[in-house]
């Protein structure tokens, strides 16, 4: 009862944003992707209060009230959903384990770090965020919004399945340490991951026992609660992974125990697609524009994203910043177009995918009646190197224009605005397993 009267004010407290005006906008002439149909030229959208209220042609009746903005010789589409992110200075577990469930990117995060400016200069407006790869387990990950925060509770969203964050998990060589606990190698690494899910297995058979009994419910435990959610199929795994055998373990762990799983990075995915695909396992890829790195990457294909998509594998992108910069993550979908993967997909992978790995896509992820007004406002073809983000809007309101300068130095700025969360996200142990 405890947890769910926080998760409900979480919720009041997310959804009371203050919206740029209460009348209609109207974004009349350009050239719409609504992801969720054809694209459409000379098109219409039209906003109100936060929220989607029509999206078609130039027929499209627009209110008498509407302000109505020219997007003659633009390109329209829904925000970019970013999977799997680091900016903000999340942490995660410490060295005291390598298995921490009970740990929240939530409780570390800063909500007004300048790197969420950046973001909005790469027309990301849903994020991700998650805790690194250093440890077998090392937390809980934290979606959220790219409203104006001052507080954590202003950027969370909360999905459909009732959570605002999934698990990360990872396996290879990033949690491979061998010492203080740390397992230090692949058999031992899936053993620990086993025996704690068989732990929450028995916690969560405990807590269904004694029903609506509050007096025979099992002491609580912070290390396996969250792990209930997961193997409830309210939470899921984000699980990082890059060579074949480790992606086939990750799939394999979660058919024993009964989890969704969306696996990231996958650099070997163009090896074992035919099975990624049979199981049904959707893929968060990272397109890097020069490999190496680390030994477990060292087989990574730009043609991961057209081999997967075109297996039927439902296939998202991600930035994982600082490996990849928040403001380029059109671009690195422009190069898995150019290795093959299909403009259509490539644009699905951008936004409506990204949001269905994040139980999100009721409400994000396409311009669609209903939805929020989550979009961006292109000069041109989202994947010409031409193109620039103009504008970025979160839920009816302009979080970017290109025309404020203040807002256009987040775009251009070098080294300064590049790291500017790195300073933030310190903790060595998840420094090592970001990528």
């Amino acid at each position: 009862m405890r947890k769910k009267l926080w998760l409900l004010s979480l919720s009041v407290l997310a959804g009371s944003v203050l919206f740029a005006q209460t009348k209609p906008v109207a974004f009349k002439g350009g050239t719409i992707y609504p992801i969720a149909g054809k694209p459409i030229t000379n098109g219409t959208l039209i906003v109100q209060e936060g929220k989607i209220i029509a999206v078609g042609d130039a027929s499209l009746k627009i209110p008498a009230d509407a302000i109505v903005q020219d997007a003659k010789g633009k390109v329209i589409m829904p925000g970019i959903v970013d999977t799997h992110s680091h900016l903000g200075g999340p942490e995660g577990g410490d060295n005291s384990s390598a298995l921490n469930p009970d740990t929240r990117a939530f409780d570390a995060i800063n909500p007004t770090s300048d790197g969420f400016k950046k973001a909005l200069a790469g027309g990301l407006t849903t994020l991700n965020i998650m805790p690194g790869s250093g440890h077998l387990m090392s937390g809980q990950t934290v979606y959220v919004k790219m409203r104006e925060a001052k507080v954590m509770e202003d950027l969370i969203i909360v999905n459909e399945k009732g959570v605002f964050g999934g698990m990360k998990m990872a396996n290879g060589t990033n949690p491979m340490r061998g010492t203080n606990g740390f397992p230090g190698t692949r058999a031992k690494s899936a053993a620990m991951d086993r025996d704690l899910f068989v732990k929450a297995q028995e916690y969560k058979k405990k807590i269904e026992k004694a029903g609506k009994d509050s007096s025979k419910l099992p002491e609580r435990d912070l290390r396996l609660e969250p792990l209930v959610e997961v193997l409830q199929g309210k939470r899921v795994v984000h699980f990082h992974t890059h060579k074949e055998n480790d992606i086939l373990t990750a799939i394999r762990l979660s058919q024993e125990f009964g989890f969704r799983v969306v696996l990231h990075h996958v650099s070997e995915g163009w090896k074992v697609y035919e099975q990624i695909a049979k199981a049904n396992v959707p893929c968060s890829i990272i397109v890097i524009e020069s490999p190496g790195g680390k030994l477990e990457a060292m087989d990574y294909s730009v043609t991961n994203g057209a081999a997967l998509s075109n297996a039927g594998v439902l296939t998202g992108f991600h930035t994982d910043d600082g490996v990849t910069d928040s403001r380029l993550l059109i671009r690195n979908a422009a190069m898995a177009v150019k290795a093959g993967m299909s403009k259509e997909k490539a644009l699905e992978a951008l936004t409506i995918n990204g949001a269905k790995m994040l139980d999100l896509s009721s409400r994000i992820g396409s311009l669609e009646k209903g939805k929020d007004a989550d979009f961006i406002i292109l000069s041109g073809d989202p994947f010409s190197v031409y193109t620039k983000v103009e504008q970025t809007w979160v839920e009816g309101k302009k979080r970017y224009d290109i025309k404020n300068p203040e807002d256009k130095a987040f775009l251009v700025g070098g080294y300064k605005v590049y790291s500017t969360d790195r300073e933030e996200y310190h903790n060595h142990d998840d420094e090592i397993g970001n990528q």
